[in-house]
């Protein structure tokens, strides 16, 4: 049923993207994709891209303008990662390169043997970078929101995992094992500047299910959640790859034979790190299993398995050694986002409460007292007159309404007990390990009531009517 995703956009979206293309043009955001997504009504925007801090800006002002512009068509532009459960989650995807101050893509593969030796290079501190500060690129999506879609079957699992395709895992492979590259050239593999073999980049995005995917000449971050700042992201990426460019630059500048370290080096770190480089289906349970037992990958699934690791203390050597934070400003940046995500999940536990006390209840009542007054008014008639259809359906929403009112009361309880909780770290994993589950306990009563009252009684908009329109 997404047969959508292939089609032309509406007529009343193209009128939105248009108006909202001009506005962004008028603030010098050039905006350049726009097409269907796989969910109904979701669509996609692309900005070209730009350096870090300017990105930032326009990013933080595109999410701004599309939600104006949405207004005035009448449209709500909802950038919440996962609004609808069952429904494809909304997210972004950061674009990440490197280059000189002359604007030369140290990411790029090129096409001579030195250009492809200053791309393993840079490529091997990625790598190296990504592995050892999984915690703090995890973390730095981390939202109430964005921990509903990551694993949800249509964005990169919480297990962080680096996709490089065929052609330059194999090269890769060569590098460690040093047997000659079978690929585009039949050339030992060594690292020397002025014999390394020429291999095509893989210029094709073949993963879907990757959390940091090579795609040809830059790595794309798919974890940020639609309502994200690409701030935090590219922050903790940027640290964390100038630690490796400086570990590296300090053994290079030592050493006696420039060429025989940097194929030392590379070798070593392929080898340190290549339990980090995954080109299979990131979606598949098995997978998880291995990245956890066997890889010894990071799986913080939510804000409160990640956040308290900001804190942790080469997190904090690295991101203070750089100037990038003070301890100081750590700690009250993990205080913030820990009450941002507290405070977000609080909100919406007391609003399904009041949602399901006030009127799905009473809705489910309501509808049964009718059917029952039906089956009372048939049996009065005449005793021969069926009423199973009203019995029953009576004796289902009856048991329905009993075990919602007995689910609002845990969820009332566990939200109570927050208040006992003494920092906002144990009041994170309190949310993680009794509100959340209570929530969705009482949600799946909530959900089958709803397939089973008339669709009048019902207090709230379907899919259909929120998604197509449907009266």
């Amino acid at each position: 049923m997404d047969d959508h995703y292939f089609g032309v956009i509406k007529p009343r979206v193209q009128a939105y993207m248009d108006e909202l293309n001009q506005e962004l043009w008028k603030l010098g955001i050039l905006a350049k994709t726009e097409h269907n997504e796989v969910a109904p009504a979701q669509h996609e925007l692309a900005p070209i891209y730009s350096t870090t801090n300017v990105a930032t800006d326009h990013n933080q002002l595109t999410m701004e303008i599309m939600q104006k512009v949405a207004a005035k068509h009448g449209l709500v532009c909802l950038l919440h990662e996962k609004p609808f459960a069952g429904v494809n989650g909304s997210g972004k995807h950061n674009n990440w390169s490197i280059s000189t101050d002359t604007g030369i893509n140290l990411l790029s593969p090129g096409d001579t043997p030195y250009e492809n030796a200053q791309f393993l290079l840079f490529c091997c501190a990625v790598i190296k970078a990504v592995d050892d500060y999984q915690d703090l690129l995890r973390l730095s999506v981390a939202t109430a929101g964005n921990d509903h879609r990551l694993g949800a079957n249509e964005a990169p699992p919480a297990v962080i995992s680096i996709f490089l395709g065929d052609e330059l895992s194999a090269v890769m492979d060569a590098i460690e094992s040093g047997k000659p590259y079978k690929g585009t050239e039949k050339t030992v593999m060594k690292l020397g500047v002025d014999v390394l073999p020429k291999f095509n980049r893989d210029t094709t995005d073949r993963n879907r299910t990757s959390p940091f995917a090579f795609t040809g000449n830059k790595f794309e971050f798919r974890m940020l959640g639609s309502s994200n700042s690409i701030a935090c992201a590219n922050i903790m990426l940027n640290s964390a790859v100038a630690e490796s460019l400086k570990i590296y630059a300090d053994r290079l500048e030592k050493a006696a034979d420039f060429e025989d370290a940097l194929h030392k080096m590379i070798r070593k770190t392929i080898k340190d790190h290549k339990h980090i480089i995954f080109n299979g289906n990131g979606y598949d349970e098995s997978w998880i299993k291995e990245a956890t037992e066997k890889r010894g990958l990071l799986n913080y699934r939510t804000t409160a398995d990640c956040m308290p690791h900001l804190l942790d203390e080469k997190n904090v050597k690295m991101l203070t050694s750089h100037k990038v934070f003070s301890e100081a400003e750590l700690k009250s940046r993990c205080e913030i986002m820990l009450e941002n995500y507290n405070k977000a999940v609080t909100i919406e536990a007391n609003t399904m409460i009041e949602m399901a006390k006030t009127q799905i209840a009473p809705a489910i009542t309501s509808y049964a007292a009718d059917l029952a007054g039906s089956a009372a008014a048939k049996k009065e008639l005449s005793a021969k007159l069926a009423c199973k259809y009203e019995t029953e359906l009576v004796e289902k929403l009856s048991a329905l309404t009993d075990e919602v009112y007995d689910k609002i009361g845990d969820l009332e309880k566990a939200v109570a007990g927050l208040s006992k909780a003494k920092d906002t770290i144990k009041e994170a994993e309190m949310i993680r390990d009794k509100v959340l589950p209570k929530m969705e306990a009482l949600r799946k009563p909530c959900d089958e009531a709803e397939t089973l009252t008339a669709k009048e009684y019902w207090p709230y908009p379907s899919y259909g009517d929120l998604l197509f329109g449907v009266k």
